[in-house]
């Protein structure tokens, strides 16, 4: 039977990728805009720099400066906080172990009735963002 060699082929393969030890994730996602617009980056990011209200008392808060950026959000769960990098238009951070961007928007571009009349906005995700006043 040439089937029995091949099984067991896949099987040692199988048993070294479980256990090849796998990096932690970064703390901070890496960031690396080569473009004449990442150059505006910080300028855009201080520019979000402050509180933005989501809805039912939900916030997001961003401080720093360039190069060293901390998101607060706070949902119904309470706030957390996040390192973020510049992007060009965008703040990235990670976030349960995924990579979220935020990047600016309107109130209809959050998908959230409570912020569809706003025009000033940051999104995270759709169902996601938060506005100024």
């Amino acid at each position: 039977m040439h089937s029995r060699p091949l099984m067991t082929l896949l099987a040692c393969a199988a048993t070294l990728c479980a256990c090849s030890p796998s990096e932690p994730p970064l703390a901070t996602p890496p960031l690396q805009p080569a473009s004449a617009a990442a150059a505006s980056a910080p300028e855009t990011a201080s520019a979000w720099l402050g509180r933005w209200q989501g809805p039912e008392g939900t916030y997001l808060d961003i401080t720093g400066g360039p190069g060293a950026y901390r998101v607060t959000i706070s949902n119904l769960d309470g706030p957390r906080t996040f390192d973020a990098r510049a992007g060009s238009d965008t703040l990235v951070i990670l976030r349960d172990g995924t990579t979220e961007t935020l990047r600016p928007g309107n109130g209809a571009d959050t998908g959230m009735k409570w912020l569809a009349d706003k025009q000033d906005c940051l999104i995270v995700k759709p169902g996601e963002g938060y506005c100024r006043a």
